[in-house]
């Protein structure tokens, strides 16, 4: 910019400033360069003369891009009122882009009419940033009907035989197939996908980032193959999209696959991609190769990567590592963020640390000036209640600056069922229904509390009520990856190919247990049933079909991961620990709220979950 302006500074001494080309591209070259500069741009234009059309789009596409889009709609209007310039089909793209941007649609739906009366709508550039504008600003039935009319026939692709415009149609496809992905509609998302006649790398990237965020995780893995057998190579974008999905299935082959694949393909790794694997190696069960990445790079150790290996720590129940990271990325110099406070909370809500969490609280508001997030509220309920500070965990519910959501009051509500408060899980329960009634997870801890003290009546009724309300329980399910493949099973599960050899595993398993005087924990199963099918039942849970299934299909070297949709009961969590001496085998079980890892008889969690 400084030279910029010497040049300027000559041309208005030499008179050359007049020429409306030199005029022009000063102005281009102020309000579009890497280093620009909007307010020197503007001061440019306001001293041409007759700015010409060239120049009016300039000063609009260069405000479309910027941090405040709906200054480029007020250059727009003044252009219009002035009447010097009509604007034509290169002003109208940068117009919609700051429509889209600021959200403007109903100066958006004026822009589009305007652009028919001046014959531009056959325009496809124009065309195409209409659609975006409708797209972006979630108007997906708008933007359906002007795609239909233009692109989405046969005779659309097979007629262009120009390369830019097949690309063009391309982008287009992709912006409807992002629209849809937006609003959920994931279905409509397919179908556009599915008939695209050429996709880029791009198209598959938006299918599998938009499956993952709205947490279809097989299939973002499932489109992540066939992206691979089509030929299509993974970038940057593709990995940074597909992590989440393998964390939430905890298929972590795969994910030291992609790991793998980053280094040979010598793609940069930033912190965006390391803490994704972080979070992968984290959420995959493997604490130790989530440490191994962190400590590999020294230049990625920023907020992020730090936040991404508490995080992964807590998880784990390993509080005090949680701690001491936390403490060495104060004296690194490294600023923590909220997310690194979630993560440090959590860990002192795992390991009941209630003091040090108090601590923590206090010093992300006092010493980093940061405001709590509900989640950060939630951390701290989830810590006080698991202790039993029932009536100080309500307290933070009720005084909270924001209302507090369905995942808070369920913590509460849980752990009153964990100490037997029938008073206020009551209450508890009567706001949760209130506020997620066709959530099946609020009736279900409310049943289980009554279950958990024999009130058989109280939890007839909320059964009754569920049935009323169609409402169905979420059943519980477990994963476990064996030579890459992933095996599901549900509860009493008999659907598995190999069903008989894994029942007899799972006889053989309770005999065991009894031969060493263990007796299953009856209470844990909150049905009124007799004490038969309860045993029965228990002995038929899917971590445990899972685990027996992991026994008869592995070595004794290998390490069982099992990943389960629920919270684990305490009779699961009681037998396990013993499997894992008797067989003489490490068992790792990652349930809704933590890892568990069992050797010899003992459990990570030290029994506090």
């Amino acid at each position: 910019m400084r030279d910029l302006q010497q040049l300027h500074a000559q041309n208005i001494k030499t008179g050359q400033i007049r020429d409306p080309l030199v005029a022009a591209e000063i102005l281009r070259s102020s309000a579009l360069s890497n280093h620009r500069d909007l307010q020197y741009a503007r001061s440019i234009f306001h001293q041409m003369e007759e700015p010409n059309c060239f120049s009016w789009n300039t000063l609009i596409r260069a405000f479309s891009e910027s941090d405040n889009p709906l200054e480029a709609l007020f250059i727009y209007h003044r252009m219009l009122r002035l009447e010097l310039v009509e604007p034509n089909q290169f002003t109208f793209p940068s117009v919609l882009k700051a429509c889209a941007r600021s959200g403007t649609i109903e100066e958006g739906i004026q822009i589009h009419g305007q652009i028919i009366k001046r014959g531009l709508q056959s325009d496809g550039f124009v065309l195409s940033n209409l659609v975006r504008m409708y797209v972006l600003c979630g108007f997906m039935e708008a933007a359906r009907q002007l795609f239909d009319r233009r692109f989405d026939s046969d005779d659309a692709w097979s007629e262009s035989t120009d390369v830019e415009v097949r690309q063009g149609l391309v982008v287009l496809w992709n912006v409807m197939v992002d629209g849809y992905l937006r609003l959920g509609a994931v279905e409509d998302a397919w179908c556009m996908f599915s008939k695209m006649p050429q996709r880029s790398v791009v198209s598959w990237n938006g299918m599998i980032a938009g499956y993952a965020q709205n947490c279809f995780f097989e299939d973002a893995l499932k489109m992540f193959h066939e992206m691979q057998m089509a030929g299509v190579s993974p970038n940057y974008v593709t990995l940074v999209s597909v992590l989440p999905a393998i964390s939430r299935l905890g298929v972590l082959g795969l994910g030291k696959w992609v790991h793998t694949y980053v280094m040979k393909k010598d793609i940069e790794m930033n912190d965006e991609l390391v803490s994704a694997l972080i979070d992968m190696y984290s959420k995959c069960g493997s604490i130790g190769l989530a440490l191994q990445v962190f400590e590999e790079g020294l230049s990625w150790k920023n907020s992020a990567t730090w936040s991404a290996i508490i995080g992964g720590l807590a998880m784990h129940g390993r509080a005090k590592e949680a701690i001491e990271h936390f403490l060495k990325m104060e004296q690194t110099g490294v600023t923590p963020t909220v997310v690194t406070f979630i993560g440090l909370l959590s860990a002192c809500s795992h390991a009941g640390l209630v003091e040090e969490g108090r601590s923590y609280f206090s010093k992300m508001i006092r010493v980093y000036g940061l405001s709590p997030q509900i989640e950060h509220y939630g951390c701290m309920v989830d810590l006080f209640g698991r202790a039993g500070l029932l009536e100080e965990a309500e307290e933070v519910v009720l005084n909270m600056p924001m209302k507090p959501d369905d995942v808070i009051w369920k913590a509460l509500l849980g752990a009153c069922k964990i100490h037997g408060n029938v008073e206020m899980g009551e209450r508890v329960g009567k706001r949760l229904v209130e506020l997620v009634p066709h959530d099946s997870g609020c009736y279900v801890l409310l049943s289980n509390l009554y279950a958990s003290l024999g009130n058989w009546n109280a939890v007839s009724k909320v059964r009754l009520m569920m049935k009323e309300r169609d409402i169905l329980k979420d059943p519980g399910c477990s994963w476990i990856e064996i030579d890459g493949m992933t095996h599901e099973f549900l509860v009493q599960d008999d659907s598995h190919p190999r069903t008989n050899e894994i029942h007899s595993m799972l006889e053989e398993m309770a005999d065991r247990l009894r031969s060493i005087g263990y007796a299953p924990d009856a209470s844990q199963v909150l049905l009124n049933i007799d004490e038969e099918e309860r045993e029965s039942t228990l002995f038929n849970h899917s971590e445990k079909i899972a685990i027996a299934f992991g026994l008869i299909s592995t070595s004794q070297s290998t390490t069982l991961k099992v990943v389960k949709n629920l919270r684990m009961c305490g009779d699961c969590h009681s037998s396990i620990k013993l499997i894992s001496k008797l067989y003489a085998r490490k068992i790792i079980v990652r349930d809704r709220n933590r890892f568990h890892h069992f050797a010899d008889g003992f459990c990570s969690c030290g029994d506090y979950w």
